[in-house]
Parts: structure tokens; C-alpha cells; sequence
């Protein structure tokens, strides 16, 4: 029987005095505070959106505030930091600012930025007001400009001998906000040489007695610092890799909390949940120097999405992503289209989309001018979210879409680039799919999609090639729920280029999972080439249904293996091997 006495979960929540005080769950990471204390006095660090940034700052904010001086063992009981205290805890006097505040009117950015800067400035003149003169927030009051502000405050406090905390949530929102709408030249003229907001950061370093940033990319910094001469970079460091997210252990022990707990039903087994949520929401690893010896990081919001709702309803949540993420994807699109130069990165969406991997350096930082280059728009990508480090290839990192969460954003972009090509009527597929999955009828199915690529790469005339093929396909399968689409899963004896795993949790009435061969000929192969690929593609798709993993994925579903032969842009032959 379920207790409704038990923490629940902060999802959404970034306040960490309200988290402790309601006695939410909370990850731990309050380890990290002493390396972080030791790395340095002016901190970055990037992270994909959604990964606890504002959270852990909150976190950060209560630790250093000297107001928050008696309330220490309260907030912080239990935490690592209760026992292990730092130099520096509760000995600074706090500026917590958050960018992403200031609005997103990129026509009124100063006023936005310069009245933000005021009431934070006020704010902290009355949070602050007992270590000064009694006359100290009316001065400031009468200051109305918000770099002004920012000078009074820090001459008091170094005349008073009180050391400043920055902290800077997002600090490259609106910037980039302006980048992505605007385009080069407003951001340029935000950035460089004497604009206010270049003036402000100028500013930072000799005003605060430690800073640190977040953000998620490393392209602002860069134009405002000349070169990124401002702060430790801890995005690459192993020393931080676990610093936000949450490895399986603590994915593990939420769940055993939890199931303790009564708040989730028996027969949900931890494994159960794990094996559900780590193909979406895992894989994530940020420092080369950690693939391979530190576990992988899952997406702490979507962990926590998952959780609150099969907690709330009793059931896992029909959507495997939360649909607040898919605003990324927007960005994602703006970035790609923000020049002249559009088809070099769509190329690499293309090859990242069809392969799964891409192999390249990791670029720490760089100008927003020199965004779109190769290397830098791949490690943007990386800064994202849109791709993680999966392993080491010589000199270069093999970057790879982390996971299902990420992967269906590529896939939607990819059908977003084939309808305006040529225009696809998706409306009966549902129909198909429903076919396919409920009564093994999958021939309405594959004969829609192998028209569809038959009509975008007529139109376009392109890429005739197995890639491309794949990349299509993969697009139009992940349309469904039914199906957790697996490309090139490896099994004993090689990669099958497709299987479609049942999604048997959500969809229990799925009756029939299917193993994909494609064979992809050049317009001119002859028909003796056409017909050993057909007898060689046979022998594989069999060798693969008799691999003992992909049996065992099955859960009592009939197995079909189907061959698709296509040559050019046309349909050759179609069949199931028996």
C-alpha cells in the first residue's frame, strides 16, 4: 500500500531553499563544491539545457550566501557538504543573476538588460542591508543605470571588506537569442568593442572575488573575453563530468526510494524502469578522460519527468519525452539556417542522422564569426546535446546521438528537409502502421515509405546511395510508438540495419516485430549483381533472427524478416524470408 508520506519529486523546480524546505528529493552534488573551489576562482561551465544547471546554482547560491550562515545544517543535512565543509561556505555576500530573464526582445535588449541589472542590484542592496550604512540602499536607489549599480556595490563592499559571489545562470541567452534571430552583424555589434554588454562583463572579473557562469554554449564568452581569458573551462574537465545529470547509481537509488516507498507498484521492477528509460533519456558523457572509466550521465529532467509520472498516475508516461525539449529543436533549425552557408551544415545533419556518429575534435571555444565551421559547428552540436563522446578514433573523438530523445529530433529534421522537397500525405499511415504492428501486414507500410523516398529523391535528383536510404527510412519508421527503432543493432554475427523492438510496456497488443535488410544498388548494377545481393542478404537477415539477444527482445511477438531492394531511386524487390 502506497504512504503519501515520502519526498516527492522537484521536477521543474530550481529553488533549493524550497526543495530541502518541502523535503523534495534531492541528487546530492554538493561533493563537487570543494573541486570546484580548488580549480579556481572564475568558472564556465556548458551543459545541454535541462540537465539540473539552475538547480545546482540555487544550490551553490545557499552554500556561499553568508545570510544563510545559521541555516547551514538545516538546508545542507545529510548532504556530503554537512560534514565536509569548505574554506569558503557561507562567507560571501551573493549576486545571482540569470539571463534568462532579461527578455527576449531583441529590439529593447539594453533597456531589458540595464533594468534587470537594477532590480538584481536593488535585491541584493536589501538582502545585504544590515553589513552596511543605513543610508547604503537609498544611494543606490538613486543610481538608475545598472553597470552603475553594479560599480557602487562593489566599491562599498571592498571598502567594508566583504568578498562577491557571481553567479550567471544562462548567461548566453539572450545573446544567442539575437544570433539565432537577428543574425551576425546584431550580434557582433552586441558583443564586440564598446556595447554595453561587452562593457558589463569587462567589468566582472576585478568587481567579484569568485565567478561562475553557465550556459549553453561556449560562443559568447569567447566574443566577450577575447580569446576565453575570463575562467576555468570545466565543460571538458573529467574532474566535473558528473557534476550535473545523474549517473544510473543515483537513477537506481531514486527508484529504490520510491519503490519503498509504495509509490510505485510492485510489479514495476527497478531493472524494469532502467531497461525503459535508458535507451531515451542516457548515454550522455562529457570529458574524453571519462568515456570508458566513468559511468554515462541520464538527462536529470527527463529522469525526473519518467519518475513524477509513473509516480502520479501509476503508469510510465505515454510520451517518452516531455515536450517542453522540443523547443530545442527550433533552435536547432535556426542554427542550421542562420547564413548563407545552410548546406554545409545540413550535409552534416544528413551524414550525423544516417550514420549515428560523426568523427571529430572537440573545440573549446570559438568566435560566433567562425560558428559554422566543420569542427565548430560539430562541437556546438555537441554543446547541445545533440551529440555526445561514444569512444576514440585515432587523434578524433567518435561523437554519437546519445540517445532516442535526441535521436527523433535528427529524424524530424530530416523529414522536415524531404517535405519541401516533395510534399508527402502522412495522414494514412497511422493506418499502416497499425497494420503492421497488430495484424503482420506490413507490406501498406514499406510500399508507402519506398514510394515516398522513390518521389523526394526523384525530385531531387541526389544522394542515390545506401546512407541516404537508411537515413530516409529511419525517419518515416520513427513516426510510431508501436516501435523502439534500432538501427544497425549489432548481433553475433554483424549490424542488421533495422529492428523494430516492441514497445511492449505502452503497447502490449503489438503483436509482430520485424528485422529490416536493405540492399541499396547503383542505377547501373546488373541484374547477376542485383540477384548475389538478394542471396547474400537472405543468409544475412537469417544469421541475425537466430542471434539469441534479438530473441530474447521479442516478448512473445512473431518475428518477420523482410528484404528490401532498391535500386537507384526504384524499388526492385520486396519480400519476407521465411
Amino acid at each position: 500500500m502506497m504512504s503519501n508520506d515520502f519526498k516527492r519529486i522537484p521536477y521543474g523546480i530550481s529553488d533549493f531553499k524550497q526543495v530541502r524546505q518541502e523535503n523534495k528529493y534531492l541528487v546530492d552534488k554538493s561533493m563537487f563544491f570543494e573541486r570546484m573551489e580548488q580549480a579556481g576562482h572564475f568558472l564556465f561551465l556548458v551543459r545541454p539545457r535541462r540537465f539540473g544547471k539552475s538547480l545546482f546554482l540555487n544550490m551553490l547560491e545557499a552554500y556561499y550566501d553568508i545570510n544563510e550562515k545559521d541555516n547551514f545544517q538545516e538546508l545542507f543535512k545529510g548532504m556530503y557538504v554537512a560534514d565536509h565543509p569548505t574554506e569558503y561556505h557561507n562567507s560571501f555576500q551573493v549576486l545571482h543573476l540569470d539571463f534568462s530573464r532579461v527578455g527576449s526582445d531583441v529590439d529593447r535588449l539594453r533597456e531589458n538588460f540595464d533594468l534587470y541589472m537594477e532590480v538584481r542590484c536593488d535585491s541584493f542592496a536589501k538582502a545585504y542591508a544590515r553589513f552596511y550604512p543605513d543610508t547604503f540602499a537609498d544611494e543606490l536607489k538613486q543610481i538608475k543605470r545598472g553597470e552603475q549599480k553594479l560599480n557602487f556595490i562593489s566599491d562599498a563592499a571592498h571598502a567594508a571588506g566583504y568578498p562577491l559571489y557571481l553567479i550567471v545562470d544562462e548567461y548566453d541567452n539572450f545573446t544567442n537569442n539575437v544570433l539565432n534571430v537577428k543574425g551576425q552583424k546584431a550580434y557582433h555589434d552586441l558583443t564586440h568593442g564598446t556595447a554595453f554588454y561587452c562593457d558589463v562583463f569587462k567589468i566582472f572579473k576585478p568587481m567579484f572575488h569568485r565567478i561562475i557562469m553557465l550556459g549553453v554554449s561556449p560562443i559568447t564568452l569567447d566574443d566577450l573575453t577575447s580569446g576565453y581569458n575570463i575562467a576555468l573551462n570545466m565543460t571538458i574537465d573529467s574532474r566535473f563530468n558528473q557534476m550535473l545529470g545523474f549517473s544510473e547509481d543515483e537513477v537506481r537509488q531514486m527508484i529504490r526510494y520510491y519503490k519503498d516507498a509504495g509509490a510505485i507498484k510492485p510489479e514495476v521492477t527497478e531493472d524494469s524502469i532502467i531497461d525503459d528509460i535508458k535507451p531515451w533519456y542516457d548515454n550522455y558523457c562529457f570529458a574524453e578522460d571519462s568515456f570508458g572509466t566513468e559511468p554515462s550521465m541520464f538527462n536529470s529532467d527527463m529522469v525526473c519527468y519518467y519518475l513524477s509520472t509513473l509516480i502520479d498516475t501509476g503508469k510510465r508516461p505515454k510520451e517518452m519525452i516531455d515536450p517542453n525539449t522540443m523547443t530545442d529543436y527550433g533552435k536547432l533549425k535556426r542554427l542550421i539556417k542562420i547564413d548563407k552557408t545552410e548546406g554545409k551544415r545540413t550535409e552534416i545533419i544528413h551524414n550525423i542522422a544516417e550514420k549515428g556518429f560523426i568523427k571529430a575534435h572537440i573545440v573549446s571555444h570559438f568566435p560566433a564569426e567562425r560558428m559554422m565551421e566543420f569542427g565548430n559547428f560539430v562541437s556546438l552540436l555537441y554543446y547541445y546535446g545533440m551529440l555526445t563522446i561514444g569512444g576514440v578514433v585515432g587523434e578524433r573523438l567518435k561523437l554519437i546521438i546519445p540517445n532516442n530523445n535526441v535521436r527523433l529530433q535528427y529524424y524530424q529534421y530530416l523529414l522536415d528537409e524531404y517535405s519541401t522537397i516533395h510534399s508527402v500525405d502522412i495522414s494514412g499511415l497511422e493506418d499502416n502502421f497499425d497494420q503492421a504492428a497488430l495484424d503482420g501486414n506490413w507490406q501498406p507500410l514499406l510500399s508507402f515509405i519506398c514510394k515516398a523516398y522513390h518521389d523526394t529523391t526523384a525530385v531531387r535528383q541526389l544522394i542515390e546511395g545506401e546512407r541516404n536510404l537508411q537515413g530516409f527510412m529511419n525517419a518515416y519508421l520513427t513516426l510510431t510508438n508501436y516501435y523502439l527503432v534500432a538501427p544497425e543493432m549489432e548481433f553475433s554475427h554483424g549490424y542488421c540495419d533495422f529492428f523494430l523492438l516492441p514497445n511492449y510496456t505502452v503497447y502490449p497488443m503489438v503483436a509482430h516485430s520485424y528485422i529490416l535488410e536493405l540492399k541499396y544498388l547503383k542505377t547501373d548494377a546488373t541484374d547477376a549483381e542485383a540477384a548475389q545481393q538478394w542471396t547474400d542478404a537472405v543468409v544475412q537477415i537469417k544469421t541475425y533472427a537466430a542471434d539469441a539477444k534479438l530473441q530474447s527482445m521479442l516478448h512473445g511477438t512473431q518475428l518477420h524478416l523482410i528484404v528490401v531492394q532498391i535500386k537507384g531511386y526504384d524499388l526492385v524487390k520486396m519480400e519476407e524470408i521465411r
